[in-house]
């Protein structure tokens, strides 16, 4: 059983329309500005992203403007995001906005990009890949502009949106080819980072920071139903004292932490966006009966279910 924390689209995104600027190709690609006195108008947009929420596509952010840092939390690392910070992520990743300096917001300006997966899959161009090497060397998928490339962003924001909203035909050909052009571009401009992170490690590093990926892409999809590290390891193929070790040696945690933090996102969600009873949450989350559950939740996060819920 996956998981089935709420999904955010593009059709969500343009359901706020209201509240923020954007141009679309229909669902298949959004490309929009979040002005920070317009966010502070309305809190639908921090409100949404209070809690954590499973994104339905490739997704660009972009902190224009920004002089307070934001935390964002991504697949249950935390990371800073400040001005001229860029975040890539792909179909699947978890986000939510864990802090962010109220006083800040009114100033702050956000570029995002949304991208369906049907559409990235027509692209001739693997847009994923062009980005997980720079986030796996880098340890971040949060990258850091310099001017150039702050420069390049901008001309590249620019001309989309400009041929978004003409009244050009073939809109949606034209974008897909400015997004090849950028995957390119993406790559060549984070080569000497990547070179020069790469030299600061060494391969046995980098292995176990691969498999400490996998692990937690398996954990992601998996953890309903499995809890022991014995199935993970047998998915990677290693022993699970091996993979014990690595995910100790990669974030400083233990297998069953992560496996257990995963089953609070997912317990977290289930009692913030659905109505289902917590007997029928205690079956999907397969606890045995809702005693035990009620003492996992309590033990993780000091509440009950019931009273998470009611606040």
């Amino acid at each position: 059983m996956e998981t089935e924390l709420q999904t955010i689209g593009i059709a969500q995104i343009l359901a706020l329309a209201p509240y923020i600027e954007e141009y679309n190709i229909g669902n298949d690609f959004i490309l929009g500005e979040v002005l920070g006195r317009r966010v502070e108008s309305n809190r639908a947009i921090l409100d949404m992203l209070k809690y954590p929420v499973r994104l339905d596509g490739y997704v660009v952010f972009f902190l224009r403007k920004g002089d307070g840092s934001f935390q964002l939390d991504f697949n249950l690392n935390t990371y800073e995001i400040k001005e001229r910070s860029l975040l890539i992520t792909a179909p699947g990743n978890i986000i939510r906005l864990s802090a962010y300096d109220e006083s800040a917001i009114a100033d702050s300006e956000l570029i995002f990009a949304l991208m369906s997966k049907d559409f990235v899959s027509n692209l001739h161009v693997d847009f994923n890949k062009a980005f997980q090497d720079a986030v796996r060397v880098l340890k971040s998928p949060c990258l850091t502009l310099n001017e150039e490339q702050l420069e390049i962003a901008t001309d590249y924001f620019t001309l989309a949106r400009k041929i978004i909203h003409s009244p050009l035909d073939n809109k949606r050909e034209i974008i897909g080819s400015l997004l090849i052009s950028i995957a390119y571009l993406a790559m060549n401009l984070w080569r000497n980072d990547i070179e020069t992170a790469r030299e600061s490690q060494d391969t046995s590093s980098l292995r176990v920071n691969q498999m400490y990926e996998l692990f937690i892409s398996l954990v992601s999809r998996y953890h309903n139903t499995e809890r022991g590290m014995a199935f993970y390891a047998d998915k990677m193929s290693i022993t699970p004292k091996y993979l014990s070790k690595v995910v100790k040696q990669a974030s400083g945690r233990s297998g069953p932490e992560w496996i257990d933090a995963f089953v609070i996102l997912e317990a977290k969600n289930l009692l913030k966006y659905t109505d289902k009873p917590v007997k029928e949450i205690v079956w999907q989350l397969n606890f045995p009966n809702p005693s035990v559950f009620n003492k996992f939740f309590k033990l993780h996060t000091g509440q009950t279910p019931s009273e998470y819920r009611k606040g």
